[in-house]
């Protein structure tokens, strides 16, 4: 289980907190959160049924989903780039 990847996103003299917390495999399912001050202003789960289903190994599950959290902060990055978020 992956606990949490946290960063910080600046856009327009702003900075966001961003987040992706693992849930742990029996939900399959990892939130994500962007915080402005302390605020959570948006929040979404986001399943990964795809990856157990691979049967993976421990090590390999954990950073495929990792890399997956990793390319959804950089997604929700560009949302807020967009004015989509925030």
């Amino acid at each position: 289980m992956i606990t949490g990847i946290n960063t910080i996103f600046e856009h327009d003299g702003k900075e966001y907190h961003l987040q992706a917390e693992d849930l742990g495999v029996e939900t399959a399912v990892y939130e994500v959160r962007v915080y402005d001050e302390g605020s959570v202003v948006w929040m979404k789960r986001m399943s990964y049924d795809d990856l157990l289903a691979r049967d993976l190994p421990k090590a390999e599950h954990e950073k495929a989903l990792r890399t997956q959290m990793e390319k959804t902060l950089l997604t929700v990055g560009a949302a807020i780039t967009k004015g989509k978020i925030g």
